[in-house]
């Protein structure tokens, strides 16, 4: 793969309209939930920030992925929940408050969080010999400028203009997880011919990623005695990531396409993987229900 105007262009465009999109949904109930349920967000904070990484890091060692392939698979491990994570805690009856109360909080640590361990796994899995670098001040302030600026200026643009807000606010959720989906479909038609390596190289370590995460984010919440909508939307916000925000990362920011390759992997296969995650929830919690009766 090729850097190009998609990686350089159409992605920081898109995710800044994404996160726009989210600044702009933001109630103030959402901000209420960090006070009025602490320990939902707290374990959801842990289990997005440390226990993930924690994850895919270990995935990659004991498959011993090739370093590019490890290191992007940590950096989709480190991205936060996104619009796709809400709508599936919506359609799959979970705490949507909650969910964008996460996505929001996630997001503004982020770009604080993610070039330093980005950085670190470079050296881990690369050595100290690699052409490609990641500044991290510098690109702490991009990932800012592209992530915490556009939900700002969303909040501002409901307080300012809230009808045509509320008239939007659909239209951009949908508009988020279109976009992820037709940027996923344009680089897997221009690398048509190398989808099939890609899935070789990437596709076993990510599957185990997306659905370890599903399922050990939503046991957490479960094991921690939250209630089952937190704990589905935990799940959720857990083991589906921003991938727009991955890709901008590894594509753009670091500027190294094979690491773009779990990212691809990771984003295909989490639409498939969530929607049979939501129903095995609702199978599961409908016959937990009716044992209980």
């Amino acid at each position: 793969m090729q850097a190009d105007l998609l990686t350089k262009v159409i992605l920081p465009l898109s995710l800044f309209f994404i996160m726009f999109g989210i600044g702009i949904s933001l109630k103030p109930v959402d901000f209420k939930n960090i006070i009025k349920f602490p320990k939902a967000v707290a374990i959801g904070i842990f289990a997005q920030m440390i226990l993930l990484p924690m994850i895919a890091f270990t995935i990659a060692v004991i498959l011993n992925l090739p370093a590019e392939i490890a290191v992007g698979l940590i950096i989709i491990a480190l991205a936060p929940g996104g619009v796709t994570s809400n709508m599936y805690s919506y359609l799959f009856k979970g705490d949507v408050s909650l969910s964008v109360s996460l996505t929001v909080l996630v997001s503004f640590i982020t770009p604080l969080t993610m070039p330093l361990i980005a950085v670190l796994s470079m050296k881990y899995f690369m050595g100290s010999h690699t052409e490609f670098s990641l500044p991290i001040v510098k690109t702490s302030i991009q990932l800012l400028v592209i992530t915490v600026v556009p939900v700002i200026l969303g909040m501002l643009f409901l307080w300012r203009w809230q009808n045509l807000a509320k008239k939007i606010e659909t239209l951009l959720k949908w508009f988020s997880i279109i976009i992820l989906f037709l940027i996923i479909t344009l680089i897997t038609l221009k690398n048509a011919d190398n989808m099939a390596s890609f899935f070789a190289q990437a596709g076993l370590a990510t599957l185990l990623l997306n659905l370890t995460s599903l399922v050990l984010g939503y046991q957490l919440a479960k094991l921690s005695k939250l209630s089952q909508t937190q704990a589905i939307t935990i799940g959720f916000e857990v083991g589906i990531q921003n991938g727009t925000l991955a890709l901008v990362v590894a594509g753009t920011l670091i500027g190294n396409n094979i690491m773009m390759i779990p990212t691809i992997t990771y984003s295909l296969i989490m639409f498939a993987s969530g929607a049979l995650f939501g129903w095995w929830l609702r199978t599961y919690a409908q016959a937990g229900k009716a044992s209980e009766d």
